[in-house]
């Protein structure tokens, strides 16, 4: 019969079939058929963004360009969601996106596929952290990104910046390189330049200062990791004493985790 596009009908053909279907259908079952068409694409983009990064950041973020750099970083992040990567180390020069990735979009993807999870997110200034965690908490609470991820609910009476708490249980907290980690645990734990250029060149004639922040680390944040769970720290490198090279070197010395390190020169040899 020419009433509607049957459910049962949809079910039965392919994409394949369409241009050979289309033109024996009322105009009524056209418009059916185009819009359940255009349904299937949007389950296919929202799929896609559940499971790779870089969809999801191309959705998040239209105007974005990607580079080599780019898919590196989402393949590594992916085995980080998925458990097959555990530490993870990724130096790269400033002005490579490294921050956006990895303090903005990467904790929304991770919360969004993990609501119940928590997330510590660590940077070289207190101001910095919540400065990102507003962002990736405005970020959760939009039309746009429920589109992807309906499950993430942020729980009403705990919206602030820098900490924040998911209907399922699930919570972020920003904190700045120094600052106390009490009663708070991660299933994934961001580090994203934990000294800045700043303190760099402070550091040329106080070295104590690359000292401080890796006794923070140990003493600190990598003491509230749940079982199982990971880290990832983001940085530019600037001395041979700096977070990344005494977490490698106290790995390779004492026999402890054994990280993954992902380098991106400035110029490639």
């Amino acid at each position: 019969g020419r009433g509607s596009v049957s459910d049962s009908f949809l079910d039965t053909i392919s994409l394949r079939d369409i241009p050979t279907i289309l033109p024996a259908l009322s105009p009524a079952e056209q418009e059916q058929l185009l819009a359940e068409l255009d349904k299937l694409e949007e389950l296919k983009a929202k799929k896609l963004a559940e499971t790779r990064f870089l969809s999801f950041v191309r959705q998040m973020w239209p105007s974005f360009i990607g580079g080599r750099h780019h898919a590196k970083m989402a393949d590594a992040f992916e085995r980080v969601a998925r458990g097959e990567c555990k530490r993870l180390i990724i130096n790269m020069p400033p002005r490579h996106t490294k921050s956006e990735f990895a303090s903005y979009l990467l904790p929304a993807w991770f919360l969004g596929k993990y609501p119940g999870k928590k997330v510590i997110q660590t940077s070289h200034t207190a101001e910095l952290a919540v400065g990102f965690g507003r962002k990736v908490r405005n970020l959760v609470d939009t039309e746009h990104y429920h589109k992807v991820f309906p499950e993430l609910v942020l729980q009403a009476d705990s919206k602030a910046a820098g900490r924040w708490n998911t209907s399922k249980g699930g919570d972020y907290f920003a904190i700045g390189v120094g600052g106390a980690v009490t009663g708070k645990g991660a299933d994934l734990l961001i580090i994203d330049d934990p000294h800045s250029e700043q303190e760099a060149a402070l550091a040329e004639t106080n070295p104590d200062i690359y000292d401080k922040t890796y006794e923070w680390y140990t003493s600190g944040p990598r003491q509230r990791l749940q079982p199982g769970g990971s880290i990832i720290i983001v940085a530019t490198r600037w001395s041979k004493r700096d977070l990344c090279a005494q977490v490698l070197k106290a790995a390779a010395q004492r026999g402890g985790d054994e990280w993954e390190v992902i380098e991106v020169p400035a110029i490639l040899p």
